[in-house]
């Protein structure tokens, strides 16, 4: 977890590592880079502290952290800390004084911030321009995003663009290219081979080390490619029908990766598990990965894993003749019922279907119904409210809903065998450290 240091005799806060060597008693550390400027501070020019992952620290309660994801998801930029209070059952009252309370900031201060550094980093890597960038960021108008940029940077955007480093700015044959930084370890060889054995066929493909995947921003297809960058950092490249609103494209694409989440607190516990410390300890870089779409996620865990009832001559026998099944299931859905986005190389060929157009089709049939009517939203605002209600469909198996929780960021889904309560409330991470070394002993 990244701690932040505020120099109350200057005014400026700083990563860890600056230079700079304040005396002790002037110094005030936080949690958040948002909390420091909810204080007053402003980012250190030397260290630039907006350049590094900001995650919460996972030992913040599981309230907070529901909260903080649906922020990153964009639920407040169309509504307020009231809405954001709803989705996860509490009051606004209620959630801005646990946002105070262990972070330091309100919601509406957090999801602020998270425009702001999103900005900053834009001006330093790309050529967008000032304008663009401001939409870009989630802002509404130019208005906005100079009023937030100088309360934060206490600079203009213009400004803040004049003074990148030449090593910044980030290049490419086509596409807009962005660093997403992480705090060390990561483990991008098993998240990319984990990606890679569950890739949806036509819509998801890894190769090279690189992962990469067809979307749709507002109706129009787009590609993301994401592979290694740096020790610090993973860079995505992103082909894009237009810049509006990229931040939540790649914050989704964090999301996907699993660097959104800070995990110490997590390993710490896990460590003193006879069974699953030791293949915490063997690789602490391990992140549970996300999803690009919920509903996406929700299919694939259907398909995968099928009711133990459902009628055994539809299944290869096996494993690996499970997996090749399940493969060609959802490569018919794609092909049939996806929209075709040719010239993309590859083997991409389609967007993946909207919850519409697959209310007829069998073993998704039930789910997408569902969904398309509104009965079912697939966030983690609640967990375990999801993962029961999914389960009430018709198809949906208990392991399907456990796997569409854990991908959807919930940190206690298990969907392993039994229940694992003694790994509570860390079953997520558990869970995936021991899909992860099944995989390793198969292969």
């Amino acid at each position: 977890m990244t701690t932040y240091s505020a120099v109350r005799t200057t005014g400026i806060y700083c990563r860890p590592g600056c230079g700079a060597k304040p005396l002790a008693e002037n110094v005030q550390t936080f949690e958040l880079a948002a909390a420091a400027e909810a204080a007053g501070f402003r980012a250190c020019l030397r260290c630039r502290p907006y350049r590094v992952a900001g995650t919460v620290a996972d030992e913040a309660p599981e309230l907070v952290c529901r909260a903080v994801q649906l922020i990153i998801a964009g639920v407040m930029d169309a509504a307020g800390e009231e809405v954001l209070g709803q989705r996860i059952g509490v009051s606004a009252r209620h959630l801005r004084r646990m946002f105070h309370e262990h972070l330091g900031v309100t919601p509406d201060q957090f999801a602020r911030s998270r425009r702001a550094h999103f900005a900053r980093r834009l001006l330093d890597d790309s050529d967008l321009g000032i304008a663009e960038v401001a939409f870009a960021s989630g802002f509404g108008s130019l208005r906005q995003f100079n009023r937030a940029m100088r309360e934060i940077f206490r600079a203009s955007p213009k400004e803040l663009r004049e003074r990148r480093r030449k090593t910044d700015r980030l290049t490419a044959d086509g596409g807009l290219v962005l660093r997403l930084p992480y705090t060390p370890p990561y483990d991008w060889e098993a998240m990319s081979g984990f990606l890679a054995a569950h890739a949806i066929p036509g819509v998801e493909s890894v190769q090279g080390g690189v992962y990469r995947r067809t979307i749709t921003l507002d109706g129009e297809p787009g590609l993301l490619e994401i592979g290694p960058g740096g020790p610090d950092h993973l860079l995505l490249q992103a082909h894009l029908p237009f810049w509006e609103g990229v931040i939540h494209v790649v914050d989704r694409a964090a999301c996907l990766v699993g660097l959104e989440t800070d995990l110490s607190t997590a390993r710490e516990f896990l460590g003193g598990d006879p069974e699953v410390g030791p293949l915490v300890a063997s690789r602490p870089g391990l992140r549970v990965p996300g999803t690009w779409g919920p509903f996406e996620a929700a299919v694939q865990a259907v398909v995968r894993n099928p009711p133990e009832d459902t009628d055994p001559v539809r299944r290869k026998p096996g494993a690996a003749g499970q997996h090749a099944d399940a493969d060609e299931v959802l490569r018919k859905i794609v092909e049939v019922h996806g929209i075709a986005v040719p010239g993309f190389g590859y083997g991409l060929t389609h967007l993946f279907p909207a919850p519409e157009a697959l209310t007829g089709v069998e073993p998704v049939a039930a789910l997408a119904r569902e969904v398309a009517e509104g009965n079912i939203i697939l966030d983690c605002g609640r967990p375990e409210e999801l993962a029961a209600e999914l389960m009430q469909i018709p198809g949906v198996s208990r392991k399907a809903a456990q796997q569409t929780v854990m991908r959807l960021g919930g940190r206690d889904a298990w969907p392993l065998d039994g229940d694992a309560e003694h790994l509570s409330p860390w079953r997520s991470l558990a869970a995936f450290h021991q899909l992860m070394d099944g995989y390793a002993r198969a292969s």
